[in-house]
């Protein structure tokens, strides 16, 4: 299953602070508003999303479809088809995609630990 490109997409108090501490570690800014409060950071291929009052608790990201630059692959497994995939294996669907579509869509899953997987297709 290709699930594409990885990040963590973070629940942050403060966007500056964190920003800042990111930068600290070698991060920059790859894309994102800060005026919106959200900022993706990269480190070559590591990604970290920086959110602030968009969500309560951390989220895992999958982009099916893009690599770590934001750039569309040529063979991917699309949303729905992951989504399909993990029905019939029993894993409940939270904020599923629509499967009559096709493009862009996302759907969430929690992991057996309760920590919140959003994949989420662009393309």
């Amino acid at each position: 299953m290709k699930l594409g490109a990885f990040s963590i997409s973070l629940s942050v108090k403060d966007i500056h602070a964190s920003k800042e501490f990111y930068e600290t570690l070698g991060f920059k800014q790859f894309a994102g508003d800060i005026e919106r409060n959200y900022l993706i950071m990269k480190n070559g291929n590591a990604l970290v999303g920086l959110f602030q009052g968009m969500f309560e608790n951390n989220i895992m990201t999958f982009n099916p479809g893009w690599n770590e630059s934001a750039e569309k692959l040529d063979s991917f497994n699309d949303v729905r088809e992951i989504q399909k995939h993990l029905k019939e294996h029993n894993i409940p669907i939270i904020n599923e995609a629509d499967e009559s579509t096709s493009g862009p869509a996302s759907f969430v899953i929690t992991d057996p630990d309760g920590n919140t997987i959003l994949i989420d297709q662009h393309v």
